[in-house]
């Protein structure tokens, strides 16, 4: 019998995710002839049983392609609705799914999230090797995701399209980026875009200070500017409001703790659509007009660019060797042009934030862009 493997994305869709499809399939059938099943829907279609076995037809014509021809989900496998008002924890399920099929191991193209979910199919008992994808670029444990450079690419397009509006209205543009809570995307779209404000989760920011920099370049003679924002951009009040709370959680235990965490995830959805209340202050701080642009989905959507494609083929190439060689329970990451298996559990929940040093801040403040502090 012919060895087989299995693979799904889970969360969100990304760029480059039907490259790595293709490259897994491919090399999978021809470098060291395994079938190779496609699960529908993530781990929800993995604990239906829902499949297609992918040929090599299949893989054919996928790689420049958006989205996943394998559809996703957010479920989660050990908490997994059921539609009906219960939560279940599916993985026995899912282990006699895997044990049907005979599966050598399960390939998971991810970010975050589902990082988690696989190292918790591993310690159910199910063999897992995980694909680092998102936008976002914040999977601790490789150089960088698969994904991100088509969003930087797609933002900076924005960013650079923004420009001549600003310069003819004398206006500020504020253009809000994805990212959740770290800011790699907005550091780097705002790096290549030349915006001149680039506010990001990292580095809490003082709106007055960057009031005074939009009205430094006034004075200078630029009457216009552009504030990239990522999404998870936090002021400096809120940021020890925040921290506070934080505190205050850990400090805590039982129904009061229960009851604090609640109060903090409200908190932080109040913080969502802050970008406008930034954009406002702004405009009444300097005295300039405001426009929002909030890119939203569009940042992951469309054809992924040529790094991303390489990226994913490479890394969905080394996934096959390394279940070949009987290695699972990893994440291939990137190291330079090479890969490296990291165990799951040296990743899982671990978010890459950006690094205050960082050589993308340092080049910005070399430059002159402000970052709010």
């Amino acid at each position: 019998m012919k060895r087989t493997i299995g693979i799904l994305t889970a969360g969100g869709d990304s760029p480059g995710l039907n490259a790595a499809i293709r490259a897994v399939g491919k090399s999978a059938q021809r470098a060291h002839s395994m079938r190779v099943l496609g699960f529908l829907d993530g781990f929800q279609g993995l604990m239906q049983n829902r499949f297609v076995e992918l040929e090599s037809e299949d893989l054919s014509g996928i790689l420049t392609r958006g989205g996943t021809v394998l559809g996703t989900s957010r479920a989660k496998v050990d908490k997994m609705d059921m539609g009906d008002g219960s939560i279940r924890d599916m993985r026995p399920l899912m282990r006699e799914v895997v044990e049907q099929h005979e599966l050598e191991a399960l390939v998971c193209l991810g970010g975050d999230g589902t990082m988690r979910n696989g190292l918790k199919l591993e310690d159910a008992g199910i063999p897992v090797i995980a694909l680092p994808k998102t936008i976002d670029n914040d999977v601790s444990g490789t150089d960088v995701t698969f994904g991100f450079d088509t969003a930087v690419t797609i933002a900076t397009d924005a960013i650079d399209r923004l420009h001549s509006t600003a310069h003819s209205h004398h206006r500020i543009m504020v253009v809000e980026l994805m990212g959740h809570d770290v800011g790699w995307l907005a550091l780097g779209a705002g790096l290549a875009g030349g915006a001149d404000v680039i506010l990001i989760p990292e580095i809490p920011y003082d709106v007055e200070a960057v009031a005074s920099s939009i009205s430094a370049r006034r004075d200078g003679g630029s009457s216009f500017s552009i504030v990239a924002v990522a999404e998870g951009a936090i002021s400096k009040d809120d940021a020890s409001i925040r921290q506070s709370m934080v505190e205050h959680i850990g400090n805590s235990q039982g129904r009061q703790r229960k009851e604090l965490k609640k109060k903090l995830k409200e908190f932080d959805k109040t913080r969502v659509g802050g970008t406008s209340q930034l954009a406002s202050t702004l405009a009444g701080l300097t005295g300039l007009e405001s426009r929002i642009t909030i890119l939203g989905h569009v940042q992951r959507g469309g054809t992924p660019t040529a790094a991303d494609r390489l990226l994913a083929t490479r890394l969905g190439a080394a996934a096959t060797n390394y279940i070949a060689e009987g290695i699972h329970g990893v994440m291939v990451a990137s190291r330079g042009e090479e890969t490296e298996p990291v165990p799951l559990k040296k990743v899982a929940g671990i978010t890459k934030s950006v690094p205050v040093d960082h050589v993308w801040v340092r080049a910005a403040r070399e430059l002159g862009i402000a970052l709010g502090d």
